[in-house]
């Protein structure tokens, strides 16, 4: 007789078919986020994941955050973080440490990418005039050189993809005059996921997902669609960070993005339950023309 938990095993490889089938050949762009990056164990289970998307059929492109990396290293050589409205305010020496920062972090995804037997290149968003920006204003003030992105240059990425590699992009980007400027992770992927016209769009943050009532962790939202969205920030069912993400994935549907995920990168393997299993675990964003299939698919 067959062992039942060999049987189990078999059902959930039975169970993520038609979703590697339906996603063979298409761009998925991850955002690389939150507590995630800074237990061992998690950032290994998240590049398995990454690894077995991109093994599996998908077009996988990370983009990677490291804000808490970079206020370390500000405050390592006698710097003080400062922020105004949630961004960081980005001297001269600022965006040295935050590239230098940035490009670590990046270099150590590469690393845990090639061990898995993938090839992976790093890049920052002046690599191939990647990610053009101008300087970003929080109401009306400079918060010194901190980009808004302008323009997106997708042939590198068509590129490294062509070629079989998982190109890992960390959000440094340039002015017409090729100064570096430091760019949101979550815009950063936003961007490029618009530009490739990408199937999926992943957030892995330290969030579970879109609820709709904000004090009740009961009402965790498996899908919601675009005008969905639209109404629950309207009446104010979502506020704090949660208002600019949900605008960031509006923004991404509309500009050709089929599905934007909410994920907990707490949560081990968290992109795998949620594109290959009927189950899922965070919240689906979607266009108001799409169907609702009761799972985050």
């Amino acid at each position: 007789m067959v062992n039942q938990k060999y049987l189990e095993k078999a059902e959930v490889l039975i169970e993520a078919l038609p979703y590697i089938q339906r996603f063979n050949r298409k761009v998925i762009v991850v955002k690389y986020g939150g507590s995630a990056m800074l237990d061992q164990g998690l950032k290994e289970d998240v590049i398995k994941d990454v690894v077995l998307l991109k093994l599996c059929g998908f077009k996988p492109i990370i983009v990677h955050g490291g804000g808490k990396e970079i206020s370390k290293w500000v405050g390592k050589v006698g710097g003080e973080p400062k922020f105004v409205g949630g961004f960081r305010v980005t001297d001269e020496d600022t965006i040295e440490v935050a590239e230098m920062v940035l490009n670590k972090v990046n270099k150590e995804l590469v690393s845990l990418v090639e061990r898995l037997g993938v090839r992976a290149v790093g890049i920052s968003g002046k690599d191939g005039n990647l990610l053009q920006v101008n300087q970003k204003l929080v109401d009306g003030q400079s918060i010194g050189y901190v980009g808004d992105i302008k323009a997106v240059d997708t042939k590198i990425l068509w590129d490294l993809l062509d070629k079989d590699f998982l190109p890992i992009v960390c959000p440094i980007g340039v002015d017409e005059t090729f100064h570096s400027y430091n760019i949101n992770a979550d815009d950063a992927a936003s961007a490029i996921a618009e530009a490739m016209k990408a199937e999926k769009l992943a957030f892995l943050s330290d969030i579970e997902g879109v609820y709709t009532d904000k004090d009740d962790p009961e009402t965790l939202t498996p899908e919601l669609t675009v005008s969905e969205c639209e109404e629950m920030i309207a009446e104010g069912i979502v506020d704090g960070g949660m208002i600019p993400k949900l605008q960031g994935c509006i923004k991404a549907i509309n500009n050709g993005v089929s599905r934007v995920h909410i994920l907990d990168g707490r949560v081990p393997h968290c992109l795998l339950l949620e594109i290959y299993t009927n189950k899922g675990i965070g919240t689906a964003i979607l266009a108001d023309t799409e169907e609702k299939f009761g799972k985050r698919s």
